[in-house]
């Protein structure tokens, strides 16, 4: 997909209805004792989001993105500014991974190689602990989310024809309701629906919506399950 045609940020949030009470995330799953005993026995949940409308004329493509959740006081994701120059989500805040390769093993493999590649967070360091449902992207990307928890201890080092920054947002921040902004926009003839969580860094906004968004929305939905 080329760059966005409309700035996100412009468009109001959908009101929200006093009748659609959303369930609060249980504390003790936001830890990393609580996501290990959830991705050990996970419970029978339904995600939310699995397909955006396709606005682009490209073939599928099999992705991976990992949700690096890094065990500081709290559980903090790590989450990347994509280099504006890129053909696809440009400029966007996303979750680092990318195209699986015939030689990656699995999904899991490729999360792990291309987080790699993009900000130099070694495979090593990450302690999988499963994956969720996949979302196909509106263009045309079908993405596999791998969960890990990673070790405080590492040392990044950022691709720059790929990410820009990184940045962290606590997990309790994402997995509150309350921060979860529905949103939709006719463009085109096509009716386009996204979420948005966006999230003041210090002086700075940044604007969680779209892909990354509806993936941490059906992590929501397992948490509360």
């Amino acid at each position: 997909m080329p760059a966005t045609p409309f700035d996100p940020r412009l468009v109001p949030a959908l009101p929200r209805l006093a009748q659609q009470a959303q369930a609060q995330a249980d504390p003790q799953r936001l830890t990393a004792a609580g996501l290990r005993r959830l991705f050990a026995d996970p419970p029978r949940w339904q995600p939310e989001l699995l397909q955006e409308r396709n606005i682009s004329e490209r073939s599928s493509t099999q992705a991976a993105v990992l949700l690096p959740l890094v065990m500081r006081e709290q559980l903090m994701l790590l989450l990347t500014q994509r280099a504006g120059h890129l053909s696809t989500h440009s400029g966007q805040i996303a979750l680092p991974g990318g195209k699986i390769d015939p030689g990656d093993a699995d999904a899991t493999a490729a999360a792990l190689r291309e987080t790699q590649e993009e900000i130099g967070l070694m495979p090593q360091q990450v302690e999988v602990l499963g994956t969720l449902p996949r979302y196909t992207t509106g263009s045309a990307y079908i993405v596999t989310p791998v969960v890990g928890l990673v070790q405080p201890d590492f040392d990044l080092c950022l691709n720059p024809n790929e990410v820009t920054e990184v940045f962290e947002v606590p997990l309790v921040f994402l997995m509150q309701p309350a921060h979860h902004h529905r949103h939709a926009l006719e463009l085109g003839g096509i009716q386009r629906e996204w979420y948005s969580m966006p999230y003041q860094d210090g002086p700075r906004e940044r604007f969680i919506w779209g892909a990354t968004a509806g993936m941490l929305r059906n992590f929501y939905h397992l948490i509360c399950a």
